[in-house]
């Protein structure tokens, strides 16, 4: 008998309405929205961007998680890692008693049929859910929509002789998982490309050809087992981690577009080469409305709310890096004090200090937050700052 597995919620989303409301909401954030996302107390100004915080992707995967834990109160329920990359909501999950099977003394051989196991909103790789289906765990699937649709197009590539150049970080969790669909039955190959610069290794390769071992060991854990870039690389479709820098994905996918017809001429390009915007629409939403915000207010500074681990969050600061002094937090007590802030700069991998980033006189602070990140951590920041500042 097949595993059940609920997709479309539990029903419950009326019963756990109030816990929900409780864990992520703000009042202070929706007054600030009605108010023309402007915050000002004595001589602090809080401009908020007009699209951050929660998607609905990540709204509906944390309230399918609370379904899931009041539908199933008897029986032990797991996630398969972090269901969205906010330290703040996870730990918020573990609380109800949600296990993460990625936890020490946790894992796959501990499940058996009267387990409930929680998908995230990136989704799994084919091969866990085999695992999983096969342990005949009841599963409760959370899979952003905006995934599921990169994965009917990167299935579709593969049945069409395409090898998948995905846009993305290959370790990340959701590019794992659409690679294990451009993979399917084994029928087709990927390759991960993290940026413009490796993007253009591959584009000089289908130009001009060169070292083909040393291109396998540059692309070492980013290509499918068996990928060889002289056959793989004739045809092509372009697809992305959906919550990559959007102007950086419509680049790359041109990049591939000039160097297919560059390399085949305009008649062969329909048959070499594919392409289509997956950055869902959260993404370039919040990424639209933060350039947006930089551009109509004169800031001395701005806040990035999110997990470290975050991409949205990620490419949210770095957009904002390139223009003024930028705080990537992952929460509130990353501000210290008036003097210290502990953040990571776009250019790290660790957390830093920085001392002196509040300027004297009056402030005007742009704050935005990915995805992920839930209003009542924003509220958090929005109160620590005025207290900073009207101290």
């Amino acid at each position: 008998m097949p595993p059940l597995i609920f997709r479309k919620g539990l029903d419950l989303k009326h019963e756990v309405a109030d816990a929900l409301a409780e864990s992520y909401h703000s009042h202070l954030v929706t007054s600030i929205k009605e108010h023309g996302y402007r915050y000002e107390s004595g001589r602090l100004t809080v401009h908020l961007a007009r699209e951050f915080g929660f998607c609905y992707g990540v709204d509906r995967a944390v309230d399918y998680a609370y379904q899931a834990r009041h539908r199933f109160g008897d029986r032990r329920v797991y996630l398969t890692g972090e269901i969205i990359h906010n330290p703040h909501v996870n730990e918020q999950l573990r609380a109800l008693g949600i296990r993460f099977l990625t936890d020490s003394g946790e894992g796959l051989d501990r499940l058996g049929p009267d387990d409930v196991v929680i998908l995230p909103a990136f989704g799994v790789t084919i091969e866990l859910l085999t695992q999983l289906e096969a342990r005949g765990c009841t599963l409760v699937d959370t899979t952003c929509g905006s995934v599921l649709n990169v994965w009917k197009n990167v299935k579709r590539y593969a049945d069409e002789g395409f090898t998948s150049v995905i846009h993305g970080k290959y370790w990340h969790e959701e590019t794992q998982a659409t690679a294990s669909q451009a993979r399917r039955n084994g029928a087709g190959h990927y390759l991960v490309v993290l940026d413009k610069a490796e993007a253009g290794r591959v584009c000089d390769y289908i130009r001009n050809g060169g070292d083909r071992q040393a291109f396998l060991s540059a692309f070492a854990g980013a290509a499918s087992e068996g990928f060889d870039p002289d056959p793989h690389l004739q045809r092509v479709g372009c697809a992305n981690q959906t919550t990559m820098l959007s102007s950086e994905s419509l680049e790359i996918g041109e990049m591939f577009r000039d160097v297919m017809r560059e390399r085949y001429g305009d008649a062969e390009l329909p048959r070499r080469f594919r392409a289509f915007d997956t950055i869902c629409s959260a993404t370039q939403d919040r990424q639209d409305a933060v350039i947006a915000l930089l551009a109509e207010h004169p800031l001395d500074l701005m806040i990035v709310i999110g997990g470290y681990n975050s991409s949205n969050t990620f490419n949210l600061a770095r957009i904002c890096a390139d223009r003024l002094p930028t705080f990537h937090i992952s929460e509130p007590d990353g501000l210290l004090s008036t003097t210290e802030v502990r953040h990571r700069p776009i250019t790290s991998k660790q957390e830093t200090i920085a001392a002196d980033w509040l300027p004297a006189g009056p402030i005007q602070i742009g704050l935005t937050a990915g995805a992920s990140t839930p209003d009542n951590l924003v509220e958090q920041v929005i109160r620590r700052l005025d207290s900073f500042a009207n101290a």
